[in-house]
């Protein structure tokens, strides 16, 4: 087999930036997007100050998240592990940038030239038409690769056959070559020098390895680097940063697409003991098509909308989009005929739905604040309670008689407990593993959120209701809009990115090495 990697010596690294130069140069990326960059900081103080370049990009993973998240199949893994983007399969829905920790993709819809609205004649002849509006990232210059192996030529030894950062490097710090064979040189600096792969702990198997110091790897001294919740001056680019690519209309999907499938299901079972409530039912399926609508609002090739269900044995949201069909189909159907059976089943596709979106966050990698595991129990409960809450305001309007009301109120108390057991879980592992300080920030602040104030305001309503029904409206209210915010934090709020952890400091010149940084994290 063959893996081709990059190894990068931190040691000789001297920060010139030629390297990202000559990516840009050889690529033609738009402006404002770098494929290739490389990390400037200082630590320390004086007179113990150290500081390091740390070149970073696509690390054309072992197990790229990208991949399994992606669901048109754009993104694809060659069996010499190098990541690729298929253009014109990619409806530009960003899911692979938040599922990558390493802010190695981008995605452009309107260029931003060099002087505003206005292009330059380079910048007009040099724009890849084709990547706008879609995933772009670093391909390890498989347009050099691919031919040189094709001519007989040896990729990192042959010029001709070698990225250009490699070729470009100044200070031999970039070297490209094939990890599976023991002769090659990339085996033989790993062998000789200790290394660290870059958030090697989320199991993704990256493909650029650092060296840090000499002598050999069974050494090697690696420790978690600690959290640097005050981040000395210079390290913004080294920090987490908030992920910039899902905004409100990616929080309205989760938001219509919890409220809208837990009062369908409210609906539903309620039909058992009551007559159906069909405005209720049509407010479900509103709220689920119209987070739906913000969701296709927000790619950026949205006339392939239809390639989203081209994944389904991998992608949670390819799932998602399966799952709207038979909710939406047996809805319908339920509402139109009045056949329990078909209010069942729509509702049971309603909570497949509901699951694929806990899904959908707990799969993006790159966001610390998602891809914790309670995130789906989470995202269940929060949509249950919702969709309760909504229910029970139509309950009240409808007029349903006083021990159905009460019914709904102890429900409602027991669901509003349960999502804050889930939400007290969810912040207490999330703070024991560790996440962006501003994560945390997010989350604490404010009063429309799930911590236990408002949580027991949602549920002495609902209690309150069992002697005056009216209040129940304000409860079931009150439950929707806590959960309603606590969503629009999670994803526009609370989404900070991975950042770069750098597990060890460069030996530099005659100086030892010392522990990396993680800036911008906090252990609660």
């Amino acid at each position: 087999m063959t893996r081709w990697v990059i190894v990068a010596d931190l040691n000789r690294c001297v920060g010139c930036q030629t390297c990202t130069s000559a990516c840009k140069h050889a690529n033609a990326t738009a402006p404002g997007i770098q494929w290739r960059k490389v990390l400037d900081f200082e630590v320390g103080e004086y007179p113990d100050v150290r500081r390091a370049f740390v070149p970073v990009g696509c690390m054309h993973c072992d197990e790229p998240p990208c991949f399994d998240v992606c669901p048109s199949t754009a993104t694809g893994k060659r069996d010499d592990g190098i990541v690729t983007i298929d253009y014109d399969l990619c409806i530009g829905c960003a899911y692979c940038s938040v599922a990558c920790p390493y802010q190695a993709r981008a995605r452009v819809d309107i260029p931003n030239m060099a002087y505003g609205k206005k292009s330059m004649r380079h910048e007009i002849v040099s724009e890849h038409w084709d990547r706008r509006g879609v995933a772009q990232k670093c391909t390890f210059c498989i347009d050099r690769v691919d031919p040189g192996l094709a001519a007989g030529l040896t990729p990192g030894v042959d010029e001709e056959a070698t990225p250009a950062c490699v070729n470009s490097c100044i200070a031999g710090a970039l070297h490209f070559g094939d990890l599976d064979d023991p002769q090659s040189n990339v085996s033989k600096l790993t062998e000789e020098n200790k290394f660290f792969r870059m958030h090697e702990d989320l199991g993704t198997g990256p493909g650029i390895l650092y060296l840090w110091d000499r002598g050999s790897q069974k050494d090697n001294e690696i420790v978690p680097a600690p959290p640097m919740v005050a981040e000395p001056v210079g390290m913004a680019g080294v920090s987490s940063r908030h992920q910039s690519n899902w905004d409100w209309r990616a929080a309205a999907n989760f938001i219509g697409g919890g409220s809208g499938t837990g009062l369908f299901l409210a609906t539903a079972l309620a039909g058992f003991f009551a007559p159906p409530l069909w405005p209720a039912a049509l407010l479900a399926l509103a709220l689920v098509a119209t987070g739906l609508f913000y969701v296709w609002m927000e790619i950026g090739r949205f006339e392939r909308f239809i390639n989203v269900f081209f994944h389904p044995h991998k992608s949670w949201m390819s799932r998602e989009a399966f799952a709207a069909m038979p909710f939406f189909g047996f809805a319908a159907l339920a509402i139109f005929n009045q056949w329990q059976v078909l209010w069942l089943a729509a509702a049971a596709s309603g909570m497949v739905f509901l699951y694929c979106q806990g899904q959908i966050l707990r799969a993006a990698k790159g966001i610390p604040a998602w891809r914790e595991d309670s995130i789906v129990p989470l995202i269940v409960s929060t949509g249950l309670s919702e969709g309760l809450g909504l229910f029970a305001i139509f309950a009240v309007l409808a007029g349903l008689d006083i021990s159905q009301l009460e019914f709904i109120s102890i429900v409602l108390v027991l669901l509003v407990g349960v999502r804050f057991v889930i939400w007290h879980y969810y912040r207490k592992t999330l703070g024991a593993k560790g996440a962006p300080a501003a994560t945390f920030a997010a989350f604490d602040g404010g009063f429309l959120n799930l911590s236990i104030k408002p949580q027991l305001v949602v549920a002495a309503l609902a209690m309150l209701s069992l002697w005056i029904p009216w209040v129940l409206v304000i409860a079931g209210f009150a439950a929707a809009l806590t959960g309603w915010a606590f969503k629009f934090t999670l994803i526009n709020r609370a989404a900070y990115n991975q950042g770069y952890e750098i597990a060890r400091m460069p030996a530099r010149g005659a100086g030892p090495s010392s522990v990396g940084i993680k800036p911008g994290w906090k252990i609660s």
